[in-house]
């Protein structure tokens, strides 16, 4: 009978990422600046996107995506991390749990999907340069991104729908700092293979397949660069598909050893970094590496400073000599 009554969890706790309070205060400042940094830096591509011509493009129209999927991905993540990081209550409802696992599978998944478009994207601008405008035109543009978004979130639904119909009678202590698939089967007190084998097949499909078509746009990408003869535009496009890289395989190789590592490799500990690297740091470094560097987006971000410091300026003296 007391088994029963714990298969009925109505509230989770998170463990987090220490105990330690000297740590524990630490990590705050670490994570609220890291968390104010991806704000501002993704709101600031989306900004000025939205405020110049000529980046309606379709890259800049995919980057614009990836910052809005960066600036949700981590606010459904940092702030109930920061709160659990200085708090004593680190409960979090079953609704809200499932809330949370919900809209951090969508936004991952539409990441990884986003992530692969950008560099196909990328690839026919570089490598069918004459037929660009035909083949990546608006239409395809918003069908790529909508199709990204919509298949995201189905699985979604039904990962959350099936993970939370587990009876959890184990422990309502989460060893993790946010409800995630994982760490949340651990504490299901039945055979949680059925899950963590539709785990393993959206796994393949939406971040191995995302991966590995990305890899392939990067190839051809690289190939092409290869044929330049003009040394410094070489060096440059190989600096720009090296830092793209870079930040794409962290976040793909870290969400792979998440879902698709195997269960007598599960270690919390691990696990908890791994989840920090494409939760945390990722969202951080996505507007460093594809427009702080470029630079046509630094001289569009300069000019958007201008026309806004003179609509101040304007405003001012309209107001003070009214």
């Amino acid at each position: 009978m007391e088994i029963l009554n714990q298969t009925f969890v109505r509230t989770f706790i998170l463990l987090g990422l220490s105990n330690i309070p000297g740590l524990q205060s630490a990590l705050f400042l670490i994570f609220t600046l890291m968390y104010m940094v991806t704000l501002s830096g993704n709101l600031l591509i989306i900004v000025v996107v939205r405020l110049n011509a000529s980046l309606q493009t379709p890259m800049y129209f995919f980057l614009s995506n990836l910052a809005f999927i960066d600036i949700c991905f981590s606010t459904n993540i940092v702030p109930n991390l920061l709160k659990n990081t200085i708090s004593q209550d680190r409960t979090i409802s079953f609704l809200g749990c499932a809330t949370q696992m919900y809209f951090h599978t969508g936004l991952g998944g539409t990441e990884c999907l986003m992530l692969s478009v950008m560099a196909y994207d990328r690839y026919n601008a570089i490598c069918n340069p004459l037929r660009y405008n035909t083949i990546v035109d608006k239409r395809r543009c918003q069908s790529l991104a909508t199709g990204s978004w919509t298949a995201s979130f189905l699985i979604s639904v039904i990962h959350v729908v099936m993970t939370f119909q587990l009876p959890f009678c184990k422990s309502s202590q989460v060893d993790h700092f946010f409800c995630e698939m994982p760490p949340l089967f651990r504490l299901s007190c039945t055979d949680t293979w059925f899950n963590e084998f539709v785990v393993y097949i959206s796994s393949v499909l939406f971040i191995l397949l995302s991966f590995l078509l990305t890899l392939s746009s990067y190839a051809h990408i690289i190939s092409t660069i290869l044929k330049i003869h003009y040394t410094k535009g070489r060096l440059k496009a190989f600096s720009t598909c090296t830092s793209h890289l870079t930040v794409v395989s962290l976040y793909y190789c870290t969400v792979m050893c998440m879902y698709m590592s195997p269960r007598s490799m599960y270690k919390p500990d691990r696990e908890r970094v791994v989840s920090i690297l494409y939760t945390v740091v990722t969202p951080m470094l996505n507007p460093i590496i594809y427009s702080v560097r470029n630079i046509d987006f630094k001289e569009c971000i300069r000019k958007t400073i201008n026309i806004m410091t003179n609509l101040g300026s304007v405003s001012f003296h309209s107001i003070c000599f009214h």
